[in-house]
């Protein structure tokens, strides 16, 4: 049996493009979240913070895995929109204390400017700190970018027929070592090059930043 005929092939890659589709709306709705978290954890008021930072850490100090069967036993609905919210819960805590590291680190003489120009808070999030952040931290959110891309495969274990899924089901029809082989050999290639592209990304970042 020849284990990568045509309809095999389709339906594997079926399961690596719902793969990149969780892995984007995951990772964009985690920025946003995070960004929102790490504003009110650094400048909300007391209380928050300490609602924010109770989130982060129990987030933080969790498995993934365990989020995305909670989220699958107890909330019902389209298997992407689980995934993704499962993926948002654990990775916005990440995200948040990217974020927050970010903001520490741009010079508090910017916020001083900001406010001698009559920006308010919002005005000097949007125009001048949050860009400055999110270009010294852009490194950091690629590497976590990654790590969803590569957690993403958890999401077999929940039946989402995501990119292992699918590559699983063609597996069960393998009849040799060599087609095992070659159907995971796929697979590496697969999520290598999807992830070393973005390492790449990276890489071409810092060098402009470098040589601006």
């Amino acid at each position: 049996m020849e284990i990568f005929n045509a309809t095999n092939l389709v339906y594997i890659l079926g399961g690596f493009v719902k793969t990149i589709e969780i892995s984007v709306l995951s990772i964009a709705c985690s920025i946003a979240v995070g960004t929102v978290l790490a504003l009110v954890k650094s400048y909300g008021p007391r209380p928050l913070r300490l609602l924010v930072s109770a989130y982060i850490e129990l987030f933080r100090c969790t498995p993934n895995l365990l989020w995305i069967l909670f989220i699958y036993f107890t909330v019902q609905g389209i298997d992407i929109l689980i995934s993704t919210l499962a993926f948002t819960l654990f990775t916005s805590a990440v995200m948040a204390e990217i974020v927050r590291a970010g903001l520490n680190a741009v010079p508090v003489g910017q916020f001083e400017a900001a406010r001698s120009q009559g920006f308010g808070f919002i005005a000097s999030m949007r125009y001048i700190i949050l860009p400055q952040t999110f270009r010294t931290i852009t490194p950091a959110l690629f590497g976590q970018c990654t790590t969803v891309i590569k957690d993403s495969s958890y999401l077999s274990g929940i039946n989402v027929a995501e990119f292992m899924y699918t590559t699983n089901v063609v597996m069960a029809h393998a009849v040799s070592l060599d087609q095992v082989l070659l159907l995971y050999g796929f697979v590496f290639a697969l999520y290598f090059s999807l992830n070393f592209g973005i390492s790449l990304l990276v890489r071409r970042h810092q060098r402009s930043i470098a040589s601006a």
